[in-house]
């Protein structure tokens, strides 16, 4: 198949490049950064180096492919510590332009990287936009069939707290304790689409993903033991110094307030309501694996 993959070649762009070469698919990833092409092509892909914002570059790379995996990310948009910009806006935007480039394109099978709390229209901070990107793109024809992916929180999250662990022996966060909650890895999620790619497509359909279920504790207890820390700890701060704490950090206003709001939904696991309803096989990479991975970056930095 003809198949164009947007959002570079990240953690979860690349492993399904790779995958969908290796099964002889012809494959175009889309990238804002022309510095990417030798990379993207290195895989076996073709590279189409333009703008999310140019709705013309879009229509003209998803012509004649025959699936189209959709993602955004707040990076295309700007620098995450610019006040300026309504970030929200830039990504329902983003899912505006698709809903173009998708019907000029004349496109039928979309795979289209959601999240978990997509389900909800208000109540989990930053996961709104993906309720609100999924909105849009169920505006679509009926002929268009799109597979709506929503994974659970990102192993590789878990990096951004690297400087805590350095600074004060533990996570932090405003919610926590032994209450286990859906984690996943960015290869399973890769694997989840290859695998969707392959399968019928039958109107708007969603699939949550997940590699294993665990809770703050035990992710404090097996990253501490594979970086040395036995003792490390999970620890739990209110909800106005996470917020400060990352404003002091110099991240956007609106995106720091989302972030907030999203951290506390977790707290009595509110935000998986719908994920348990549609519970998923859990994916092979299980937190350990990814300890490992952690403990070879927490060295590094």
């Amino acid at each position: 198949m003809k198949i164009v993959i947007t959002g570079s070649i990240g953690n979860i762009g690349k492993p399904l490049t790779q995958e969908l070469v290796r099964e002889g698919h012809l494959v175009t990833v889309i990238s804002s950064k022309a510095d990417r092409q030798g990379a993207i092509e290195a895989l076996g892909a073709k590279a189409a180096i333009g703008s999310m914002q140019d709705i013309d570059f879009l229509s003209a790379a998803f012509k004649g492919a025959d699936i189209v995996y959709l993602m955004e990310a707040w990076e295309s948009i700007g620098s995450l510590s610019d006040n300026t910009i309504d970030f929200n806006a830039g990504m329902r935007q983003i899912g505006y332009n698709y809903k173009e480039a998708i019907e000029r394109s004349g496109l039928k099978r979309i795979v289209h990287l959601s999240s978990f709390g997509a389900h909800a229209p208000k109540g989990f901070g930053s996961l709104v936009v993906h309720h609100d990107v999924e909105h849009i793109l169920r505006q679509l024809p009926d002929e268009v069939s799109i597979k709506f992916m929503r994974p659970a929180s990102f192993y590789t999250n878990l990096f951004m707290s690297i400087h805590h662990i350095k600074e004060r022996s533990a996570f932090v966060s405003s919610y926590g304790g032994d209450k286990k909650e859906p984690w996943v890895s960015p290869l399973d999620i890769a694997a989840t689409i290859a695998e969707e790619m392959k399968l019928p497509f039958n109107g708007k359909e969603i699939r949550y993903i997940a590699s294993e279920e665990i809770s703050p504790n035990e992710i404090a207890k097996t990253i501490g033991e594979a970086i040395g820390k036995p003792d490390l700890k999970w620890l739990i701060i209110s909800d106005e110094q996470l917020l400060n704490g990352m404003l002091g950090a110099g991240y956007n206003t609106e995106i720091c307030k989302g972030l907030a709001e999203m951290y506390a939904s977790h707290r009595g696991g509110i935000v998986f309501e719908d994920y348990y309803r549609h519970k998923p096989v859990l994916g092979k990479v299980k937190f350990k694996d990814f300890a490992k991975d952690f403990a070879k970056v927490f060295d590094q930095q």
